[in-house]
């Protein structure tokens, strides 16, 4: 048996969560190993009491692994563990990141540049648009939008990132063969074809308040920040937001009406030193060295960090009509272009979120400093 597949059945027995692995694995040799132990080796193991110890000894009485392995294969995802390169880094840095990723889907290198967006099931119109709209902006500049796939801001967020033809992971709660909410299949389906749906439980597990609970750490650790855009103060949308402030990562809040319960929370959040969030360029403005400082188009092989940050051809034409000195208006834009009105309003609120330009008082465009 390899690592993999020892990790597999590790994460399979109930009660052995990724912390008491971690500690295994500092006194053998590898996971392997830990299966093969005796009950008695294992006890030698701080944190490990007699029940656990008995469960991993035991192992092969409770855990159906070859009939896990093959509902991998005939599902269509594979595992993904600490030691690969696909695991995403920021995980790995937090107190207790899962032992195993099921995924269907791609993880890449882009999504070390990921920002999660989360919020309440019952949510307003306002908060869904917001939500749409600002995942829409962070993926468009090659932002990954994470989320937990659920009814209200997680779904607005994941269809947001999907609309920029942009990249989004959804972090499950369940199994990753569980479809909750059932509406969300199509969903599902379209997030792992445009980045990655991952989860930590196995097949055929079901949620509850524990695992979606464990899912927000997921959420919150594999991401830079965390946006809460409509929350009341019982949400689970707080606890990504806990843990992403336990994780020292950054936490948003969009600000609602003042007498709507759902905006409750992230009032609250606001209160408490969130960083109050209107649009897509409070969030990047966070991360500036994922942006270059330059006042022209960066070239990937310059920044190496944000592909999306290349201009489309009309980018280019109306980034070529602008001035650092001087401002342009959007008439004068059109007419050094030689493109529609509205081709030019697109690519000149494009340029602003790849913050190559700036909009001044009036309507008038500078490129950045």
């Amino acid at each position: 048996m390899d690592s993999r597949e020892a990790l597999v059945a590790l994460n399979l027995i109930e009660g052995v969560g990724p912390v008491r692995v971690r500690q295994l694995l500092g006194h053998f040799d590898d996971a392997s190993s830990i299966l093969s132990a005796s009950k008695s080796q294992l006890l030698q193991v701080r944190g490990v009491g007699d029940d656990t110890a008995e469960a991993i000894a035991n192992w092969e009485k409770s855990v159906d692994l070859a009939g896990e392995l093959k509902r991998i294969a005939d599902f269509g995802c594979r595992v993904v563990i600490p030691s690969d390169e696909e695991y995403p880094a920021s995980l790995r840095e937090i107190y207790d990141p899962p032992i195993v990723l099921y995924v269907k889907g791609e993880l890449t290198a882009k999504d070390k540049n990921a920002v999660a967006m989360v919020g309440s099931r019952q949510t307003t119109h306002y908060g869904i648009e917001t939500a749409r709209k600002l995942a829409y902006q962070l993926a468009y500049v090659g932002v990954t939008v994470v989320s937990g796939g659920a009814r209200g801001i997680d779904t607005a967020a994941h269809q947001g990132a999907l609309s920029a033809k942009g990249r989004t992971v959804c972090v499950l709660g369940t199994g990753i063969n569980v479809v909750f909410p059932s509406e969300n299949q199509e969903l599902f389906e379209r997030i792992a074809a445009n980045g990655a749906v991952i989860t930590q439980f196995p097949f055929n597990r079901n949620g509850d308040r524990q695992s979606f609970a464990i899912r927000n750490r997921i959420v919150a650790g594999m991401t830079l920040g965390t946006v809460v855009v409509e929350a009341n103060l019982t949400s689970g949308a707080l606890i990504t937001a806990n843990f992403a402030t336990e994780y020292g990562r950054q936490v948003f809040a969009v600000p609602g009406r003042i007498d709507s319960p759902r905006s409750k929370g992230c009032h609250d959040l606001i209160k408490k030193g969130a960083k109050l969030c209107e649009g897509a360029e409070d969030i990047l403005s966070e991360f500036e060295y994922l942006f270059p400082a330059s006042n022209r188009p960066p070239s990937p092989s310059e920044t190496g960090v944000l592909p999306a940050l290349e201009l489309s051809e009309n980018e280019q034409k109306v980034f070529d009509t602008l001035r650092s000195e001087e401002e342009t208006s959007i008439d004068e834009a059109i007419r050094k272009s030689g493109l529609p009105s509205s081709a030019v309003s697109v690519a000149l609120l494009s340029l602003e979120m790849k913050r190559v330009v700036k909009q001044m008082p009036g309507k008038l465009f500078v490129r950045n400093r």
